[in-house]
């Protein structure tokens, strides 16, 4: 199941929630304001790096742009829109409001 967050983790439990209910191999996909947890050197990133020794993840690269982030925490993969329907079609999407 691929699980798509798309809200800020300093403004919402999304990301805490996500990885609760997350299953190893299920891919994490930050979209919109989700993308924030990916920036390298927040108080997410140890929390990320558990969650990336089971768990493939990704973020849009239009989102992280658009935000102006661009250093991320080593071992996230970045896809375009392209790369974002391939993972949908691939999956199941579980989305964390």
């Amino acid at each position: 199941m691929l699980h798509t967050i798309n809200k800020s983790p300093f403004s919402s439990d999304s990301f805490d929630t996500c990885i609760r209910f997350i299953q190893p191999g299920d891919p994490v996909l930050f979209i919109e304001n989700g993308v924030y947890s990916v920036q390298q050197g927040n108080r997410f990133s140890e929390t990320l790096a558990g969650v990336m020794k089971t768990n493939p993840v990704y973020a849009l690269r239009p989102d992280l742009e658009a935000r102006g982030i661009a250093k991320i925490i080593e071992g996230v993969s970045t896809v375009d829109y392209d790369g974002f329907v391939d993972l949908v079609a691939e999956h199941q999407v579980n989305s964390w409001l």
